[in-house]
């Protein structure tokens, strides 16, 4: 439900309201919709190797340089929409083909330690909602 939550999230709005920092410091709006494509692609990816290797390593990466790079900052906010829809739909495709045994499997993040698939799940299903809170908020606040 997450990438028809954000389209419907960030319709219609201005400029000021999806270049408005969700809180001081924060990132905008803009930043936000990018940020959860990449970070869900990552997720994707890490879930994959999960299911076709053994205690593969989960790669981190710097969101926080992500965000700032032109594209996040700027950029038009549909293809990372479409990365949503299309992303969303291959990993619950994904999930729902598992057997029951994938679920415990285990990855190793660089910097969280071991992951299981359904930990895995649950941390982006709450990342997807605290980012979704975080696109309201700046919307309103512009």
């Amino acid at each position: 439900m997450l990438p028809g939550l954000v389209r419907t999230a960030v319709a219609g709005a201005s400029s000021e309201q999806l270049e408005q920092p969700y809180r001081e410091g924060g990132w905008s709006t803009i930043q936000v919709v990018h940020h959860l494509a990449d970070s869900h692609m990552n997720a994707y990816i890490r879930c994959r190797l999960i299911v076709t290797e053994h205690g593969p390593t989960l790669k981190a990466y710097d969101q926080d340089a992500w965000a700032v790079l032109p594209d996040a900052r700027t950029g038009p906010l549909e293809p990372s929409l479409a990365i949503l829809d299309g992303l969303h739909a291959r990993w619950a495709a994904f999930f729902e083909a598992l057997p029951e045994s994938a679920w415990e499997r285990v990855g190793y993040h660089t910097e969280n330690g071991p992951m299981t698939l359904s930990r895995i799940l649950e941390s982006y299903a709450a990342h997807g909602e605290k980012h979704l809170g975080h696109i309201r908020q700046g919307i309103s606040a512009a």
